[in-house]
């Protein structure tokens, strides 16, 4: 089981933050530190999850470290491994190292605030604003995903995401496949406006 860490680090914003609300979810992202502003080193934003958010499913990435810090509320996580759930206070750090399961959600009955870096930055932050951009288009389903599979395969290769419980093999034919496609096909332009 990979270890991971709680302390009361804090982080150091910049200005000129931007703010982007997913109407599908209800969640909310002001964007504090862009890939762009970092130099490509990291990628900073603050989330707010509304009561009952499911978050994301269980899910670990190959190259990069995330970290969280709840501002207020109190955010679950699953982390190490499946049902190994903490309960994130204000002022807790989690450290999130390549490779390690993690999930999050507010299973709560109030909004939970929280604070996640993402180290390299990669294309992550691609990634959430197409998330966000999909939604706020109307081209997601209820549950706040793609309802294009071309779009879906595309943005999930930019968050550097494998999914818990399915075969990787497969994750990686059918995604690479799907991706493939639609770059074929000139669909990643239709995305790129989401990334400014």
């Amino acid at each position: 089981m990979t270890s991971y860490i709680l302390d009361s680090t804090k982080l150091v914003y910049q200005s000129g933050a931007e703010a982007i609300e997913n109407p599908v979810t209800g969640d909310s992202m002001i964007i504090l530190q862009s890939t762009h502003v970092m130099g490509g080193n990291s990628f900073t934003a603050k989330f707010t999850l509304p009561p009952g958010s499911h978050g994301t499913p269980l899910h670990y990435h190959n190259n990069l470290l995330e970290t969280f810090e709840v501002l207020s509320g109190a955010l679950e996580m699953e982390l190490g491994e499946k049902g190994n759930i903490k309960v994130l206070l204000p002022g807790e750090v989690v450290y999130v190292p390549a490779g390690m399961y993690h999930s999050f959600r507010n299973s709560s009955d109030s909004e939970v605030v929280f604070v996640s870096s993402v180290h390299p930055a990669g294309e992550f932050e691609q990634f959430i604003r197409a998330m966000y951009g999909l939604a706020i288009d109307g081209k997601v389903n209820p549950s706040g995903m793609p309802k294009n599979l071309l779009h879906f395969a595309l943005i999930i290769q930019k968050a550097d995401l494998v999914i818990v419980g399915l075969p990787v093999f497969i994750q990686k034919v059918i995604i690479g496949s799907l991706a493939a496609l639609a770059r074929l096909l000139g669909m990643e332009h239709s995305l790129s406006k989401y990334w400014i």
